[in-house]
């Protein structure tokens, strides 16, 4: 590898006027991850008429910095109101939430920033070295190698919430029904609308996931405060601290990886890295009833993840002409717009942007890990706020964001269905998380299901010929029945250990008489 080319980007990103943009892009995507429903997509599109009189490296230097920005500014209020700001913070509120309940609302962010700042470094170094092969492999993906991949995404949903197995495998069935609402991408007629207009290009993520974390969180505290005196929230310290440290260090690791491969596939990204690597904690720890309940690693391994995931989706990007999200599309946009065609001659005609913008994500994270930790105090102070006061500043918000995406009364109406939903599902002990999951995840399977029976003529048996699909699919039956069989005996080993306790005491006690 030639590594002029690289030092020359370093010698891009560190002009001036460039650094000046990378702080801007960071800071801007914290604060934006922050607001819920305000996410980088919209803001990124809010922001491109400004990219004009800008130069095109200094431009989507910014833009990149918001988007990869924006993946922790969501975790704050994911851990501080159980409110995710980003799609890819819904895993967080589990543990996040729950530590901040506990006092130790400082050390879920200080192990949030630590890991975005791993995961994103860690990411560009893979985007720096293996780009080019990365890329090659997510190309040869097809449908149903998505459709394989987001049905393994739905069936690990099952393993994330704290309600019961059937519960969760019944929110993620009512995800999966929402998901189907909307216009049918194939033949065009609508489904489930009921004649409402509002309804044909179907329900949007924020509406969704602001009631259910937003209006229903504050509708069950309200109620719980009606039964009794409120709690006040401790603080605890800031910084994290070494046992917090080494019981996040696997995590770290894990979602690194995790993030930087599923990032490189469309319809994988942070989402999906953060589920997965949830999942990934959950099921190798020797005490997997702690997740849910403040566990660190249920911080460390999403928040790493998603941040890895959201530097990663850069390479389909950059040297495909590729955009693996939403918010990917736009930035291709905004490389249109200043008369640049990203794809496999971007390196070779635009150095310069290919390596000043890579490069510009070793300089983001370091500052977004400079602003983090030290203002990481300021946004645990929110929990010092009466929650008379908070509520309604937070259902403000919630309303607000979901409004100002599409400028939709709608939605807003929607915000306040689903944050009564919401409230039932937690007094009826049902997690909305994995709703919200298997919502993101359906669409994306339905459609690769169909393209894929186009491809195979209707023969099921057709994702068994692909290597990969057939691969991951055979994973996923596996799960189906390993995933049972290691909770049956799991339950023996502890019957056979409760068993044994009571044998135990009496030998000791026998002893002590003796």
């Amino acid at each position: 590898m030639d590594l002029g080319p690289v030092l020359d980007g370093f010698a891009v990103v560190l002009q001036p006027e460039n650094l000046l943009y990378c702080l801007l892009g960071a800071l801007v995507g914290m604060l934006i991850g922050v607001l819920p429903g305000l996410g980088p997509a919209a803001t990124i599109a809010i922001l491109l008429p400004i990219t004009y009189g800008i130069e095109p490296v200094a431009a989507i230097i910014m833009l990149a910095g918001i988007f990869y920005g924006a993946q922790y500014g969501g975790t704050i209020t994911s851990v501080l109101l159980r409110l995710p700001g980003e799609a890819s913070s819904v895993v967080t509120v589990f543990d996040g939430y729950q530590m901040a309940r506990q006092g130790r609302a400082g050390t879920a962010l200080g192990i949030a920033a630590i890991g975005s700042f791993i995961g994103g470094t860690v990411s560009v170094v893979g985007l720096t070295l293996v780009a080019p092969l990365v890329a090659g492999v997510a190309l040869s993906f097809g449908p149903p190698e998505y459709a394989v991949l987001a049905l393994l995404g739905i069936l690990l949903v099952s393993t994330i919430g704290t309600g019961g197995s059937v519960k969760c495998l019944v929110a993620a069935g009512v995800g999966l029904l929402l998901a189907t609402v909307g216009r049918d991408s194939f033949t065009g007629t609508t489904r489930f609308t009921f004649d409402n207009l509002a309804l044909a290009d179907g329900l949007d993520f924020v509406p969704i996931a602001m009631g259910l974390f937003g209006l229903g969180e504050i509708l069950y505290n309200l109620d719980a405060r009606g039964r009794g005196p409120g709690e006040p929230l401790p603080v605890g310290r800031v910084y994290p601290g070494r046992r917090d440290l080494a019981q996040a260090r696997g995590a770290f690791g894990r979602g690194s990886v995790i993030g930087f491969v599923l990032g490189v596939l469309p319809g994988g990204g942070a989402v999906l890295s953060s589920l997965v690597a949830y999942a990934v904690e959950k099921r190798r720890s020797r005490t997997p009833e702690r997740f849910g309940r403040g566990a660190v690693e249920g911080v460390a391994g999403p928040e790493t993840a998603n941040n890895a995931a959201a530097t990663s989706s850069f390479i389909p990007l950059l040297t495909l002409g590729i955009p693996a999200n939403a918010t990917m599309a736009i930035i291709f946009g905004a490389l249109l717009l200043q008369g640049i065609v990203p794809g496999p001659t971007l390196v070779d005609q635009h150095p310069e942007l290919f390596w000043g913008v890579v490069n510009s994500m070793y300089v983001g994270n370091v500052i977004l890990l400079v602003l983090s930790l030290p203002l990481v105090g300021v946004f645990v102070r929110i929990l010092r706020v009466r929650a008379s006061i908070l509520a309604p500043i937070t259902a403000l918000v919630t309303v607000f964001g979901a409004f100002t995406v599409q400028n939709s009364v709608f939605d807003v109406v929607l915000v306040i269905v689903f944050g009564f939903l919401g409230y039932l599902m937690k007094k009826s002990g049902f997690e909305p998380g994995p709703l919200v999951l298997a919502f993101v995840l359906g669409s994306l399977m339905e459609t690769s299901v169909r393209q894929s029976l186009r491809i195979f003529g209707g023969d099921p048996t057709g994702f068994l010929t692909r290597p990969v699909s057939g691969g991951l699919l055979a994973l996923t039956v596996a799960l189906v029945v390993l995933l049972p069989l290691g909770k049956v005996l799991l339950a023996r080993r502890r019957a056979a250990a409760g068993a044994g306790r009571p044998e135990a005491g009496g030998r000791v006690e026998s002893e002590e008489r003796r």
